[in-house]
């Protein structure tokens, strides 16, 4: 095209990078069809919630909103609630932003080494390994930043009204999945002001795409506002109760190692390039974008490290032109194959702390070896597993030992009886695995849980899970102990856990069940 910029290759010159694409796309996508297809090590606490929420589907919930529900209400209506099931979208979601990041690196003007490069680095990061092995919002919000990020590039080499409108479209729908957008939305906003492409924010398009992005997030503002702002709520309980606090220092420390350590130079010498290089000034809007979104999870000072995943694509499309460049300068063309090779040879060896694609006892091992100690982002103990980890096991012993109690029960007190639980995570895996058991929907005050209420159950019979008798013979007539919780794996705080059978609540649910709500 007549204003497409002279760094931009030829179609033809990248057709065997786009056939590499393909490629390692589908090794992306048979990775986690495979350690699905094993099992893993079991369904994730958060994937037990976001199966109770799509069933009852609403413009928004305490702790996100309804996008990446509404998808899994579908997904699961089509073809079942299998492991392998609730996993499948996520891992074709991963293929596809292995696929958009050598396409990154393709719009910025990189050949066939830096579209390959792009993709492999994307292919072996432990945090994307893991962000799309199980179900969540943040495997669609991946795809949403790298989509975003993509239009700004070739809005930067042919500003079309079109394309300001997908914008918006991608902006609305990932403001719809996750909230963490508007850190995007800030860091472009920052990046275009500390730019020549300032002229952008006069114009049409900008506006005409935030608009278009308001307009598809408007029903989740107004669900937050009918419902007393509870994300707010989440949030700030979240950030001061859950979260450990983390310095710039530490935060980029991490950033390394979940980006798989060896690549830390690339990356790193990518953004100074684009920074500085005057080859590429009319991208240094990203390295700015980059850097806006990681200040505001420093000044924050809780935030996860995971929240900077979003921009891994375009770190490492940036590495890889920049690596690009430096090998053609300096005719290091021998590096390909050692890179490559080693490349994938760290990502192999990383991605255990990523995927259970180890047995578990095997993992301990590997992991001791490797002087990996286990590790939380969150105010959690922890035992041999990382929290990750450990919050796959359990769930179906747990039930099973509620079940049993359940089944103690004359037909007259099952009819009255309801589950109550701790956490959105025991109350999920009670829902999603007691349907085979026959039991009642849990309740819990936790997060959505306690949005939903006591569901009609007055506490005359409760299955409580945790606690003490002496503490619960406080609230009911009658307390006694069923049995105990073990797992050898599970979170320590999981573990051991007495199941009591609870009768006769001296104040019914519906009077206390203002008092139970828990949002973290």
């Amino acid at each position: 095209m007549k204003n497409r910029s002279s760094l931009m290759p030829p179609v033809d010159e990248c057709k065997g990078a786009i056939h590499l694409l393909l490629l390692l796309a589908g090794l992306k996508l048979a990775i986690h069809l495979a350690v699905n297809l094993a099992g893993g090590y079991g369904l994730f606490r958060d994937e037990f919630y976001y199966i109770a929420c799509s069933q009852r589907l609403a413009w928004g919930y305490v702790d996100q909103p309804p996008f990446s529900l509404a998808v899994l209400k579908l997904v699961l209506a089509l073809l079942g609630d299998s492991l392998f099931v609730v996993r499948l979208l996520p891992a074709i979601l991963g293929a596809m932003v292995v696929f958009m990041s050598g396409w990154l690196a393709r719009e910025l003007g990189g050949k066939k080494l830096s579209i390959t490069a792009a993709a492999l680095m994307t292919l072996w990061a432990p945090a994307l390994l893991g962000t799309h092995g199980y179900y969540s919002m943040n495997s669609f919000d991946l795809l949403f930043w790298t989509l975003s990020i993509y239009l700004t590039i070739r809005l930067t080499r042919n500003d079309q009204p079109k394309q300001w409108i997908l914008l918006g479209i991608i902006l609305g729908l990932g403001l719809l999945n996750k909230i963490s957008v508007l850190w995007l939305g800030a860091g472009l906003l920052v990046a275009w002001l500390a730019t020549p492409h300032r002229h952008w924010l006069t114009s049409r398009g900008v506006w005409t795409a935030a608009a278009i992005a308001a307009l598809l997030f408007l029903p989740h503002v107004i669900w937050q506002w009918l419902n007393g702002f509870p994300t707010l709520e989440f949030i700030k309980n979240a950030t001061a109760q859950k979260y450990v606090p983390v310095s710039a220092i530490a935060l980029l420390g991490q950033q390394a190692l979940i980006m798989n350590p060896i690549t830390l130079p690339l990356w790193l010498g990518g953004v100074l390039y684009f920074l500085l290089a005057p080859k590429v000034k009319t991208f240094r809007f990203l390295p700015i974008l980059y850097a806006t979104v990681f200040l505001i999870l420093v000044i924050n000072k809780n935030s996860k490290v995971e929240y900077l995943t979003p921009l891994f694509p375009l770190l490492f499309a940036m590495a890889a032109f920049s690596l690009e460049q430096f090998i053609q300068k300096y005719r290091w063309g021998w590096l390909k194959i050692p890179a490559a090779v080693l490349l994938t040879v760290t990502g192999i060896a990383t991605a255990p702390f990523a995927l259970p694609v180890l047995p578990v006892k095997t993992y301990i091992a590997y992991a001791q070896k490797m002087g990996m100690q286990p590790t939380t982002s969150e105010k959690k103990e922890l035992a041999q597993l990382p929290q990750f980890y450990a919050d796959m096991f359990g769930w179906e012993k747990m039930t099973k030992i509620v079940a049993e109690a359940y089944a103690s029960l004359t037909p007259e007190e099952k009819s009255a009886c309801t589950i109550f639980c701790n956490n959105y995570g025991e109350a999920g895996a009670i829902d999603y695995y007691g349907r085979g058991y026959g039991l009642p929907n849990a309740i819990s005050g936790h997060n959505n849980y306690w949005l939903w209420g006591p569901q009609g159950k007055t506490g005359r019979v409760v299955i409580h899970l945790g606690g003490s008798r002496k503490a619960l013979l406080a609230t009911y007539e009658q307390v006694s102990k069923s049995d105990v919780f073990q797992d050898e794996y599970c979170m320590p705080y999981e573990n051991n856990q007495t199941i009591f059978i609870c009768k006769n609540r001296r104040r019914s649910l519906r009077e206390d069940w203002p008092a139970l709500k828990h949002y973290q």
